[in-house]
C-alpha cells in the first residue's frame, strides 16, 4: 500500500509541476519546483488555476477528427 500512494503522490506532484511550467512558474521563492512539497505545489497551482479555461490548451475537451 505505501508504494501505491508514493507513487500517486508522485503523478500529483509531475502533474502540478508541468501545470505550473504552463504558467512559465519556475521557482517559489528561492526554491525550484521540483523542490517542492506536494502541499506547496499546491498552494501555488491553487494562485494561476483561476486563469485557466475550461477549453485552453491544458487539458480540457479534445476533439479528434474522425477517419
Amino acid at each position: 500500500m505505501g508504494e501505491i500512494l508514493k507513487n500517486a503522490v508522485e503523478n500529483r506532484r509531475s502533474e502540478l509541476i508541468s501545470k505550473l511550467l504552463y504558467f512559465r512558474v519556475f521557482k517559489k521563492e528561492d526554491q525550484h519546483l521540483y523542490e517542492l512539497s506536494l502541499s506547496d505545489l499546491e498552494q501555488e497551482y491553487k494562485k494561476y488555476d483561476h486563469y485557466m479555461h475550461p477549453h485552453d490548451d491544458m487539458g480540457s475537451i479534445q476533439w479528434v477528427k474522425s477517419k
